[in-house]
């Protein structure tokens, strides 16, 4: 039986969600107005422990609204609203996972300031590092140099898995940095993001990575050399498996590299 289609929500003044009639036309779920009201009211005061399912309305509009930029848009309005009038721990985690779904640019400047929070950056910049706005992008670079420990690593990996070509520079110059864990994450992003600029940092750094963190640099160079190569440049791909095939390294680095280099050279592999 197909519902009512309500064809706005007032849950705050000037904000309302339209639902067009096409999407019952075509067997598409609707949304319970009034659910979604009594959900969103329930989410400004929830809290780990609370009771999950009162949240359950906003779950089914998240489904409801796919395909309808119109709805899903003020459907975020409405959840940053909540984010932005101090909810508990437990909602602004809600929130930051759903808008991992749903977030658009107008997220980004609500979720920024929250990359430099120790409690809720991880959420922030997952949400951020889906979001295929270039806001988001920019928002985890300016990030970078405002964090440190574990939440620059991990702001570190959410650009590698964007494979933001952009903070290249940004990365390459953390090669070096202090803190280990930083310099290794920034050569596993660069060897997601995988271009030819990429690449030379990595080469650069193999020569004269620290013992703790060049299987991480060796690594990336090798994974960046592959992508290198699947894009048919092969000489930007075969400096990388020349920088990593050295006396020093271990025997199943120097094989992958002496493989790569001959597929760089064009020739095929033994049977």
């Amino acid at each position: 039986m197909r519902q009512k289609v309500v064809s706005a929500i007032g849950l705050t003044a000037g904000s309302a969600l339209m639902y067009s009639s096409a999407a019952v036309a075509a067997g598409k779920p609707t949304v319970d107005a009034a659910a979604l009201a009594k959900a969103i009211e329930a989410l400004k005061s929830f809290d780990w422990g609370g009771d999950r399912k009162a949240l359950n309305p906003i779950d089914d509009a998240v489904a409801a609204t796919h395909g309808d930029a119109t709805a899903r848009k003020a459907l975020e309005k409405q959840l940053l609203d909540v984010l932005k009038g101090g909810a508990p721990r437990g909602a602004q985690d809600y929130i930051l996972r759903t808008l991992r779904t749903i977030g658009s640019a107008e997220c980004v400047p609500v979720l920024a300031p929250l990359l430099t929070d120790k409690d809720l950056s991880h959420m922030a910049r997952y949400a951020l590092e889906r979001n295929s706005a270039p806001q988001a992008a920019a928002a985890l670079r300016a990030a970078l140099p405002k964090t440190t420990g574990a939440v620059k690593v991990g702001i570190i990996s959410s650009l590698g898995a964007r494979g933001d070509t952009a903070s290249v520079p940004a990365l390459a110059a953390l090669l070096t940095d202090s803190d280990q864990a930083v310099a290794a994450a920034a050569a596993v992003a660069l060897g997601s993001i995988g271009t030819a600029e990429a690449g030379a940092a990595l080469a650069k750094a193999v020569k004269k990575a620290p013992e703790a963190i060049k299987p991480a640099v060796t690594d990336a160079c090798l994974v960046c050399a592959e992508k290198l190569l699947a894009e048919n440049k092969r000489a930007e791909a075969a400096a990388l498996y020349k920088a990593v095939d050295t006396e020093d390294q271990p025997r199943h680095v120097r094989l992958a590299a002496a493989r790569g280099r001959l597929l760089a050279a064009g020739k095929k592999e033994s049977p």
